[in-house]
């Protein structure tokens, strides 16, 4: 517990109503108010909720000392108060938004005037908490040099377990007007040191270190262990409590980030004020940051095919294009030939068009698929050929003018493409029977392009493939992104996942013609690849698994290796390959490449399986 003068909120709220009007004493009622009219403190600013009692008022003389000076971005300052209440639920420390370069050092003790306000980072529409702040300051240094206050220690014995209270329907779900209980849910427990200084001994590292210079670590070494050192988000209950992005408050120029992978020791001690962020929620920005140990961790390679088993792979390549430098083809075709042992078939997300996000009305990616499959060849790789549909010019999202799609690539000594009146943009492919068995009216051709389930999106590709006498139909797909979801600290619990609605009519579409197939040959051999933007737990997934018609092969994997994407310090999947019930025996492999690793060549990692028809 904190140490002396408690005060509720109502008291605080009536103070800061009694300052902000100016009242005098004179009456019964200004009396009282004058006696309970002592110094607003920070705990009276936080409150005991997430959005202060004092929001919109003018507060006078505010005093902390402090504990972390920001120069750029949102700049501004810390400031903690060393004479902490009793109440666990108020936070002690608070952020001074300056909008200009700060003037006050670390160590200052100051008294703060201005109005209190509540800051949403990202806007009011992207669900995310606020931040309580004091702007438009006046600012009193009083003294400097002055010893901070106790950090206060972040580790598995004091985050709670559970991550979230449920929020209050009245208000669509928000949980900003409910009383923090931060001895029993995570997000609570962070808010109460909203603004504090706080620190972590050594943790392990679960997001590496991003373009953005801040990784993630996880302060509960046991929880949701990923086998090469990650923590697996395994579902919408087990959001990974012990997570906590890490920042750095010195500017980059001067002193550097480190650099970190997943599975290495932030060593030592962590040490600076906790903030909030539209980019991953609760942050401790480091005024003393600890060292990175690195691990052992090393690109994964799986094991190739045998003769007769057919080797069928997905991979997003993050928006390749000829105007990519030589080295990102070089290593993503290194990756194929050495870390995919060069696949039978390989399904490609994100081949842009031929002059990338030049937006001139090109479609064709001749020029793209041309320098991949030669860095291919060059890197001891098969002479791949490829086959795709072109899409219409902006009409399938992704990067503007870049005109993203997926593309099959085929080695043609192991496999051949039947070639079936190859489809168009708009043209939708269908099943028909042929000598008894199933096969595509278009291949390559597109499943119901005009469905709005693909409105400003990718439509899925079909393809079919003759393997050793055998057919295999696989349909690439790169399903409606997480755009526009609210993250895991949302101020709604649960979070609002908007986006969700288009992939579940997308995962009917693509059921509905797998079941097409089935139902003119039952034991048909269908892939279902791609970047499915979504879970193995999740409505999608359920929905493209719906009446048996597919199984989502990641699943035949240990919990500990389901993973294919790191997002904000969880390890979890998008990338997917499902597997009708004729393909009753397969090997899956999710090959980590990518996702763990600071030096990426997509953020992506790719999936093989390997089966004989």
């Amino acid at each position: 517990m904190r140490s002396s003068h408690p005060r509720s909120a109502a008291v605080a709220a009536l103070v800061a109503t009694a300052l902000a009007t100016g009242l005098l004493a004179g009456t019964a009622d200004a009396a009282e108010g004058a006696v309970s009219a002592d110094p607003i403190r920070i705990h009276d600013i936080q409150g005991t909720t997430r959005t202060s009692p004092l929001v919109g008022k003018q507060v006078t003389d505010v005093e902390g000392v402090v504990t972390g000076v920001r120069t750029y971005g949102s700049r501004g300052f810390w400031i903690q108060d060393p004479d902490a209440d009793d109440n666990d639920a108020t936070s002690e420390g608070v952020f001074v938004f300056t909008s200009s370069v700060p003037t006050v050092a670390v160590g200052d003790a100051v008294k703060v005037s201005g109005t209190v306000g509540e800051y949403i980072p990202g806007g009011l529409n992207s669900g995310n908490q606020s931040v309580t702040q004091i702007s438009k300051p006046v600012v009193t240094v009083v003294s400097s040099g002055n010893a901070l206050p106790e950090a206060t220690a972040v580790d598995e014995y004091s985050v709670p377990c559970a991550y979230a209270p449920a929020g209050d329907p009245a208000t669509a779900g928000s949980i900003n007007g409910l009383t923090l209980e931060p001895s029993r849910y995570a997000l609570d427990y962070y808010e109460s040191l909203e603004g504090m200084s706080v620190k972590i001994g050594t943790s392990r590292v679960v997001g590496a270190t991003d373009p953005h210079a801040e990784l993630w670590v996880t302060v509960k070494g046991w929880e949701n262990n990923a086998k090469r050192g990650g923590t697996v988000y395994g579902s919408y209950e087990s959001q990974n409590t012990g997570r906590l992005q890490i920042q750095q408050l010195a500017p980059l120029a001067q002193q550097p980030f480190p650099v970190a992978n997943v599975g290495d020791k932030l060593v030592g001690t962590t040490e600076g004020p906790l903030d909030f962020n539209q980019f991953g929620g609760y942050t401790l920005v480091a005024r003393t940051l600890g060292t990175v140990k690195a691990g052992t961790l090393a690109p994964e390679k799986t094991k190739a095919q045998a003769s007769d088993e057919l080797a069928v792979a997905t991979y997003n390549v993050e928006n390749l294009d000829p105007t990519d430098p030589q080295e990102k083809f070089d290593n993503l075709a290194k990756a194929v030939v050495e870390n995919l042992a060069s696949p039978d078939i390989l399904a490609l997300e994100e081949i842009q068009d031929d002059n990338g996000a030049k937006n001139d009305g090109t479609v064709s990616a001749e020029q793209t698929l041309t320098k991949f499959t030669a860095a291919i060849a060059a890197a001891g790789g098969p002479a791949y050929q490829w086959r795709t549909v072109d899409p219409e010019d902006k009409k399938d999202g992704g990067e503007p003018g870049g005109n993203i799609r997926q593309v099959f690539l085929f080695n043609p000594a192991r496999v051949s493409f039947t070639e079936r009146a190859p489809g168009d943009a708009v043209t939708a492919t269908g099943v028909v029977k042929d000598k008894g068995k199933a096969a595509l009216t278009h291949s390559p051709g597109r499943i119901d392009p005009a469905n709005p389930a693909w409105a400003d999106s990718r439509k899925p590709l079909a393809g079919e493939f003759a393997f050793r006498g055998k057919t295999v139909f696989v349909i690439a797909n790169h399903f409606g992104s997480k755009g526009g979801d609210e993250g895991l600290t949302s101020s709604h619990q649960p979070p609002v996942r908007s986006s969700e609605a288009k992939r579940l009519l997308q995962a009917q579409a693509v059921n509905g013609f797998v079941k097409d197939i089935l139902a003119v040959e039952k034991k048909a051999a269908v892939l279902v690849v791609g970047d499915i933007n979504d879970f193995e737990f999740s409505d999608t997934t359920k929905a493209l698994e719906d009446g048996g018609a597919l199984y989502a092969a990641i699943k035949s994997l240990p919990k500990a290796e389901r993973y294919s994407y790191v997002y904000q310090g969880n390890a979890q999947v998008l990338d997917q390959i499902l597997t009708s019930p004729g393909i009753k025996q397969f090997s899956y492999d999710s090959v980590h490449v990518n996702a763990e690793f600071a030096a990426q060549n997509s953020d992506h990692d790719p999936q093989v399986v390997r089966f004989r028809p």
